[in-house]
């Protein structure tokens, strides 16, 4: 059996963070918690249309700060704001507290996994080839810059009596990779003859980690040796040399220059 993990909950604490961001203690975390998952599925399913990818929640003592990454953020908004206005009133009706909604726009949906997969399912719904459907998903994503793409559909694709299991790929998706950008997204879709799934996996290449000190960005040296950005405490600084070794910064009265 094969052991898969989700590809955004694995690189959680390296290059990705919460969907949810917030204190809570032992008496008020399961009631969080919960909310939480109520609010999300709420504006999923209200909102369906608009193309919604990711629903960020903050929180603070008496304060619910939403975020809501969308395609379509004008179907959101609504005339002259007048959505956004309904739609907060009711999520402050459900939660009893202060509740603030922005909205991101998502400007390129063909490098969201969550959108790729849901645009597949309404396709599929509609009776849409699936072999065709994910064929095209995967070439518009490539040609907007990904570096790979995977699409899986299960269940009784085109109808059939047997259920079964099919894959495209395109490019490179190295799930292993913790520095590997993927993101992840899974729709389901609903129709006369039973109940089928899209998972997609979407590589958008490397993001080097972020450098312990208090600043500075780890970048790629030409060479393609990493080397640490310099750190304004003045700590000790690699840098690429040609031999692969590293090099520490001039001390002065053994110190690192600039440290204090």
């Amino acid at each position: 059996m094969g052991q898969k993990a989700n590809p955004v909950g694995l690189r959680l604490g390296v290059i990705r963070t919460w969907y949810s961001r917030w204190y809570a203690d032992r008496a008020t975390y399961c009631s969080f918690l919960h909310e939480d998952l109520k609010l999300r599925k709420y504006i999923k399913q209200r909102m369906y249309q608009a193309g919604i990818s990711t629903i960020d929640i903050e929180r603070t003592s008496q304060r619910v700060i939403i975020n809501i990454h969308s395609a379509k953020p004008g179907m959101i908004i609504g005339k002259r704001g007048s959505e956004i206005e309904l739609l907060r009133n009711e999520l402050q009706r459900q939660t009893g507290r202060q509740v603030f909604v922005n909205i991101h726009e998502v400007r390129v949906p063909e490098l969201d996994a969550q959108l790729v997969s849901e645009n597949i399912a309404a396709q599929m719904r509609k009776r849409v080839s699936y072999r065709r459907v994910m064929k095209k998903a995967a070439l518009l994503a490539m040609r907007a810059g990904a570096k790979g793409i995977k699409i899986a559909c299960g269940g009784r694709l085109g109808g059939v009596e047997i259920a079964r299991y099919e894959r495209d790929v395109l490019g490179k998706v190295p799930l292993h990779t913790l520095r590997a950008e993927i993101d992840y997204g899974h729709a389901t879709v609903f129709t006369g003859q039973g109940t089928s799934g899209v998972k997609v996996w979407l590589y958008k290449g490397e993001v080097l980690f972020p450098s312990r000190g208090a600043g500075g960005f780890a970048t790629k040296a030409p060479g393609g040796f990493a080397t640490k950005a310099a750190v304004a405490g003045g700590s000790a600084t690699k840098a690429a040399v040609a031999g692969g070794s590293a090099t520490k910064a001039p001390v002065v009265g053994n110190k690192p220059e600039g440290g204090s």
